[in-house]
């Protein structure tokens, strides 16, 4: 049975990353023609057409697609094998991409580098920011190893491993005059007088459920796009809000006028968890990196 080559699957992921051939076949270092030959010759093998061309387009197909996010995977497995031979099988000593999200990447990663720049000198770890549901795309389509996201979050085809809980608590202005914070009940709150952040933003599902906001009407119709947003808002007694105490160990609230409270409930957290895709062949790598993580990355760590 034959079978794909490495440099077809590599120039397969570059078309499909640049949609352009002279584009795709410069990032690989070799000719137009020579480009054009191997992705014919990678469609022939697998009797499907996997791009549309025209004059001056390309498309990836449908199956094309699908080809190309397998084919990243297959690639990030190679590269890991080689990187086992050449390291003498020492852990977490390759290279690894990093998703997270925008409301703990700043409270974790600043942390996180250093430290296992210390334990783990030939790690070389790749950072990205963004949404979950990007990230999750990305990670599903090859381009990322693993994600620190908040939980619960609902993902197929993935392993998820909890690190710690990340309480919620009130924040608003130490004078604020929109609520009694020392006597704060979530069901007398002012209409519109909770700030949060936009829809896309995880944070915002987690903090209406874990909060038990149930009354709508209490929820500003103004949403900020970001966390800086939010607290300068807050900050102006323009509204409350709930941070996690991730974010008030870090120096966000420094210079401001924000206290935050304890809102009293055992279930008023979100839970941190790193995800890779399931069946993974760094599965065992990964599990250390979180045990890492778990050992030095508690909200209360400092």
């Amino acid at each position: 049975m034959n079978l794909p080559t490495i440099k077809q699957l590599r120039y397969f992921v570059a078309l499909e990353s640049h949609q352009h051939f002279g584009k795709a076949a410069q990032s690989c270092f070799v000719s137009q023609s020579a480009f054009s030959v191997a992705i014919r010759e990678l469609e022939s093998l697998l009797g499907s057409q996997l791009v549309d061309r025209t004059n001056k387009n390309v498309t990836i197909t449908r199956v094309g697609k699908e080809i190309a996010a397998h084919a990243k995977r297959c690639l990030r497995d190679v590269e890991y094998l080689t990187s086992i031979a050449r390291s003498n099988d020492e852990p977490l000593s390759s290279k690894l991409i990093l998703g997270a999200i925008p409301t703990i990447a700043p409270f974790i990663l600043p942390k996180l580098v250093p430290k296992s720049r210390d334990s783990y000198p030939d790690l070389q770890l790749y950072l990205n920011e963004d949404t979950t549901l990007n990230l999750y795309k990305q990670l599903m389509d090859g381009d990322l190893d693993l994600l620190i996201i908040a939980l619960p979050y609902k993902l197929a085809g993935v392993e998820v491993m909890t690190l710690f809980k990340d309480d919620f608590l009130l924040a608003c202005r130490k004078d604020t005059k929109l609520i009694d914070p020392k006597n704060y009940d979530h069901d007398n709150v002012p209409t519109e007088s909770i700030i949060l952040l936009e829809d896309g933003h995880c944070l915002r599902d987690h903090a209406l459920s874990a909060c038990n906001i149930r009354n709508q009407d209490s929820v500003n119709r103004f949403a900020a796009s970001s966390l800086l947003t939010l607290v300068e808002m807050v900050d102006s007694d323009l509204g409350i809000t709930y941070l996690t105490e991730m974010t008030t160990h870090s120096s966000l609230l420094k210079h401001t006028g924000i206290t935050t409270w304890p809102l009293g409930s055992k279930q008023s957290h979100r839970e941190i968890g790193l995800v890779w895709r399931k069946n993974s062949a760094q599965t065992e790598e990964f599990k250390l990196l979180g045990e890492f993580i778990k050992h030095h990355f508690k909200p209360s760590a400092s």
